[in-house]
């Protein structure tokens, strides 16, 4: 009898216990279903919102994946674009990561280009890539305030809630962009010899096709050159799509045939158009390290390079290897950002643990909360300022 009492308890026990679970579970179920997404506000009484176009090409979904997951905010837009040289495996890979983001499901802000541009190392296809990008976002959502380009090799060196506060204090037409008229060397390597893009006429990519003979300079506008790296306005970026005056697209044929045209178009465009000309603030808020002599692209940061480029003040980061350690340390210092999981902002309604993630429910997305690399961004943007109000670099 007393092994009878024995079994029986333990039946019990192990019903009790199942039946415990499964209320947890059911509790537990019920408390993370995914809310309705917060309305979102855009007008002068709103923090600003920024659209984003990160590109990549072969073996870059994952680096694009996590440096969305990095600047992703539910105000902003954003553009995926795995060029043409990337699989469709890749991309649809892309999709599907996307799709288990709470976040991105619920407010529907992100898209991947599915139709890929093909692109040639140094061709006029880089240009007319970015303005097809613009075209799309500005179609999807035409509310958000200002452009930002980023590379699959780029990464943030703040929340989007610091940049949303520091930008909040900028006249939302103005646009960063490093420029100057001062050609140097570029002029006979760059500006005068003409190069035809194979990428916007083949299916297959091949190298630029040079002519044997050189052009003149253009006098009948002036040529600005810069960094490819930009911060552009929505007003800015209107004029360039829909030009109500023919500059835009007169610059875009003759930079079609310009050794890369993306360090001088937008540059050229802005510093010419009158309207616009006063807006050009130089500077394009990254930090990176030059070989010396310099090379194509920037060094490559690392773990020895973290406290100088996390008090430069600068909003981005580039060039850095895939999952390099300085990655993990900007997530961990600065985002304080979980693998695989968004950066948290004031619009994360949970308390992050290992096991929820803080952004999987939210609260109102129109407010932000500023951290401690806002104050540097905004010591970087008031110097900015002070030199474009004295006028000492401005369109020269």
């Amino acid at each position: 009898m007393g092994a009878e009492k024995k079994w029986l308890f333990t039946l019990f026990s192990v019903v009790f216990v199942s039946v415990l679970l499964l209320l947890l579970y059911s509790i537990s179920a019920f408390s993370s279903a995914k809310p309705f997404p917060s309305a979102i506000r855009h007008g002068a009484h709103y923090p600003p919102s920024f659209a984003y176009y990160i590109t990549g090409g072969r073996g870059d979904k994952d680096r694009i994946f996590r440096l969305l997951l990095a600047v992703y905010h539910p105000r902003n837009r954003y553009l995926l674009h795995l060029s043409a040289d990337a699989t469709d495996d890749e991309r649809l890979t892309l999709v599907t990561d996307l799709k288990s983001v709470a976040a991105v499901n619920a407010f529907g802000n992100v898209d991947v280009l599915g139709k890929a541009d093909r692109l040639s190392h140094m061709g006029g296809s880089h240009t007319a890539s970015t303005l097809h990008a613009v075209s799309i976002l500005l179609k999807l959502d035409p509310s958000w305030n200002w452009f930002i380009q980023l590379s699959a090799f780029d990464y943030p060196l703040l929340t989007q809630d610091d940049l949303s506060h520091v930008f909040s204090s900028v006249n939302r037409n103005l646009s960063f962009i490093d420029h100057t008229s001062d050609l140097g060397w570029k002029e006979s390597q760059r500006i005068q010899p003409i190069v035809v893009d194979p990428a916007l006429y083949l299916a297959r990519r091949t190298q630029l096709f040079t002519a044997t003979e050189k052009r003149p300079t253009p006098d009948a506008f002036k040529v600005f050159t810069g960094s490819p790296w930009i911060v552009l306005s929505r007003s800015f970026l209107e004029y360039c799509i829909f030009g109500w005056d023919n500059l835009p697209r007169i610059l875009l044929m003759y930079f079609n045939n310009v050794v890369l045209s993306e360090e001088c178009y937008f540059h050229t465009v802005i510093c010419n158009a009158p309207e616009f000309r006063n807006s050009a603030i130089n500077g394009d808020l990254r930090y990176m390290i030059w070989d010396s002599p310099p090379k194509m692209e920037p060094h490559f940061l690392n773990v020895s390079d973290y406290e100088q480029m996390a008090q430069s003040g600068s909003a981005f980061a580039r060039q850095f290897q895939q999952d390099d350690p300085v990655l993990d340390m900007i997530d961990r210092e600065i985002l304080k950002r979980g693998r695989y999981r968004v950066t948290p902002g004031a619009w994360c309604s949970r308390h992050g643990s290992w096991w929820t993630d803080s952004c999987s429910q939210w609260d109102n997305v129109n407010v932000v909360k500023p951290g401690p690399q806002a104050k540097k961004l905004e010591e970087t943007i008031t110097n900015l300022l002070d030199d474009w109000n004295s006028q000492a670099n401005q369109c020269k």
